[in-house]
């Protein structure tokens, strides 16, 4: 019969014929199937006595529910009514973002929603989708680029510090910064991110930390980049030790790299399985917290935002060196991400995709184009957004339309118009692709203060 663990094996030892016998196979199949037979069987036996040992544990706590509490796998049915929400510049967002978000509010699980005025549509949740829900968590509405975010640092140096120095700068960003899918540094840095409990109990991080340590401090293709500018503060905070002026700064947008999207797969994966729903809406397919996948989505998801959070400290580390001066204020925000936060008395799963936490007092920064300023905001806590607001200024054109409509000529005169200097970047992230910023904030002007500006100088995207 070979090495190799089988159904009947399982049954002799006394497995119920039931589901937890697929479950332990692909588990052992996936992540032990390297060790001997002998051990992975005592192992099993112990399982089979004493589940309640096992529960959470990573290859055998999915076997342990299956014996002590399997879930129910049932066909979920939106409801007829949808859960209260708000459109914040509804005449600004295209019909099939509001009916994703249309479609998200009967959701048996949704408690409200929200869509920020930047919004255009994406799978499962629209981009700019803000969705509370009861105990459950949607791979989808967080989005495949887990803790994608936000990072500027402002030096204690004056805008001026550009002047002469545009080609040293080039420089100092093109060798300090690596893009896309193969690029990493050659000096690699540790990080406390990598000795997390996470990365050792759960199979699948264990699999992934070689990566997560080669990609530590670069940035992905697409929309993500790492830009030096000027940052003009018009409303200072008194903790940051900066009066009203204008300052030098780098702002970079990047998410939690090969980690997340990995995570991302796997558990939507396991999502849609668990939680059958009828096909238009199977992006949205959810996984239960008092569930073993569910609770091991939720730690494998923070760990790919605290990784993101790395990976930008790492390249503000490395160009703060190049320069040679300190950081004065760093500020910083997720988006793709869920939180537990309370909606109307009751705890929630607060999802934002593509969407800027704005509690009362919390500060961001949402930028516009590589040829449009950013905003440094302070949220106001607006309880109809869900403490929430914009991302960025929001896709006007498809990656596909820029590619059919924009031409390189044409994004090199925008450039020059705004004395902008590129490196790397596509036509589909043309600075014409995207929405009027200024129109945007003026759209959630009940949702954030502005204490600032970021205007790009030099940015570097993927090529």
């Amino acid at each position: 019969m070979g090495n190799k663990l089988s159904g009947k094996d399982l049954i002799k030892l006394g497995f119920p014929k039931n589901n937890s016998i697929n479950i332990a196979l692909g588990q052992i199949n996936r992540y032990r199937k390297r060790e001997k037979k002998e051990s992975i069987l005592t192992e099993a036996k112990e399982v089979l006595l004493h589940p309640e040992k096992f529960e959470g544990h990573g290859t055998w706590g999915k076997v342990a529910e299956g014996l002590i509490n399997p879930v129910h796998v049932r066909m979920h049915q939106l409801k007829t009514n949808r859960v209260p929400f708000t459109i914040f510049g509804e005449n600004e967002i295209d019909e099939q973002a509001k009916f994703q978000l249309y479609d998200s509010l009967k959701l048996p699980i949704s408690v409200a929603g929200a869509l920020m005025p930047d919004a255009h549509s994406g799978y499962g949740l629209p981009i700019g989708g803000v969705l509370a829900t009861d105990n459950a968590v949607i791979p989808y509405g967080v989005g495949v680029d887990i803790g994608c975010r936000m990072s500027l640092s402002i030096f204690d140096l004056p805008a001026s510090h550009f002047k002469g120095k545009e080609h040293q700068l080039q420089a100092v960003l093109k060798d300090n910064t690596k893009f896309g899918m193969n690029e990493t540094h050659a000096t690699k840095a540790d990080h406390e991110v990598f000795y997390k409990s996470e990365f050792q109990d759960i199979p699948l991080l264990k699999n992934l930390l070689p990566k997560a340590y080669k990609q530590l401090g670069s940035s992905g293709g697409g929309n993500h980049f790492v830009e030096f500018g000027i940052a003009k503060i018009d409303n200072p905070e008194n903790e940051w030790k900066l009066g009203v002026g204008e300052y030098f700064a780098v702002l970079s947008h990047s998410g939690s790299r090969g980690l997340g999207a990995n995570i991302a797969k796997h558990y939507t994966y396991l999502a849609t399985k668990q939680c059958p729903l009828p096909k238009n809406v199977q992006h949205l397919a959810w996984l239960d917290l008092n569930t073993h996948d569910g609770q091991e989505y939720w730690l494998a998801m923070n760990l790919a935002g605290e990784y993101a959070k790395a990976c930008h400290d790492d390249i503000h580390r490395r160009l703060a060196k190049a320069i040679g001066k300190r950081v004065v204020v760093t500020i910083e925000n997720h988006h793709n991400f869920a939180w537990k936060e309370m909606v109307n008395g009751q705890e929630c799963i607060v999802h934002r995709k593509g969407a800027t936490p704005a509690a009362a007092g919390q500060l961001g920064i949402i930028p516009g184009s590589m040829t449009a300023p950013g905003y440094i905001v302070k949220g106001k806590g607006n309880a109809e957004s869900l403490n929430s607001a914009s991302h960025g200024a929001g896709r006007l054109f498809s990656r596909a339309k820029c590619k059919a409509t924009f031409t390189q000529s044409e994004i090199k005169k925008v450039l020059q118009a705004n004395d902008v200097t590129l490196i790397g970047g596509n036509i589909d992230e043309a600075p014409m692709a995207y929405k009027d910023i200024t129109k945007v904030m003026g759209n959630q002007t009940d949702l954030v203060e502005v204490l600032g500006t970021f205007t790009p100088k030099i940015v570097r995207m993927d090529r």
